[in-house]
């Protein structure tokens, strides 16, 4: 029986896989960084609803990735901070935030040692962006670090893709594994979901699925109260067969199809 690498290890394989892609997202399509330049904002039209107010306050966006939602909040008035473990990235969030003239600041470390990295500072708030939850191997270790950085009377505030559409397979007809199946699920595969097409050699990555009910309970065993719990049955990406756009620019199955969860946010506060 073949032994799997410890976390540690995915984590290092994920770092090299991010640290490749990093400059070809921001060439793509996709992330569209020229329109970001321009003034386009990147944020889902309900997290700052969600979010609320953020001009004046502390803001921790953790796993930023190139930084453009960090650099959107900011442009709303947070006094912003980014987070990620790929040089690569925070190298192209840097320059952006040089070139649009936005104040942020980008610190390099990985996640589950934020809190110690950024220690002793704490956010108003503490977000985090749709596509992370995947990337954690232990989502217990994460909640801690998240509550950590809250400050007194701050929030945390997640938007993310459901973890129910892991299980379901690309058409929607069946099920591919369990709903409580966590993983390593190990891919090999060339290019990127931002241009498939991509010339890529760090191919391999490893996903964890965590279901609703383990990260509500992570985080609210790390000391945090939840606020509020939102399943929405739209996506903001074309991830299954037969799904349809709106005019709203995010995706849904058609009337006669399946409805299943397809995002959730999520609002936790610490108390004051």
């Amino acid at each position: 029986m073949t032994q799997q690498p410890a976390a540690g290890e995915w984590i290092e394989t994920n770092r090299a896989w991010w640290d490749e892609r990093a400059p070809l997202h921001a060439q793509s399509k996709s992330y569209d960084l020229a329109g970001f330049l321009a003034g386009r904002d990147t944020l889902r039209p309900y997290e700052p609803v969600e979010v609320g107010d953020v001009k004046g306050k502390t803001l921790l966006h953790l796993m930023c990735h190139i930084g453009l939602d960090t650099l959107s909040w900011a442009r709303r008035g947070a006094q912003v901070t980014g987070l990620d473990f790929s040089d690569s990235a925070l190298e192209i969030a840097a320059d952006t935030a040089a070139r649009t003239g936005v104040d942020a600041e980008f610190i390099v470390a990985d996640v589950y040692k934020s809190a110690e990295a950024l220690a002793p500072r704490t956010f108003d708030i503490v977000y985090t962006g749709t596509g992370v939850l995947q990337w954690l191997p232990d989502i217990d270790a994460w909640a801690r670090n998240v509550a950590a950085l809250v400050a007194p009377g701050g929030i945390f505030y997640l938007a993310d893709f459901h973890p129910f559409g892991d299980i379901i397979d690309d058409e929607v007809k069946s099920l591919r594994r369990s709903y409580f199946d966590r993983g390593p699920f190990v891919e090999q595969q060339p290019g990127s979901y931002a241009d498939q097409r991509a010339q890529t050699t760090a191919n391999t990555s490893a996903m964890w699925t965590h279901h609703i009910g383990s990260i509500v309970n992570a985080l609210a065993t790390a000391g945090l109260r939840l606020e509020f719990l939102h399943e929405y049955d739209f996506t903001d990406a074309p991830s299954f067969y037969g799904l349809e756009q709106d005019e709203d620019g995010f995706w849904r199955f058609p009337e006669g199809r399946w409805q299943i969860p397809l995002m959730f946010s999520l609002r936790a506060s610490k108390d004051a």
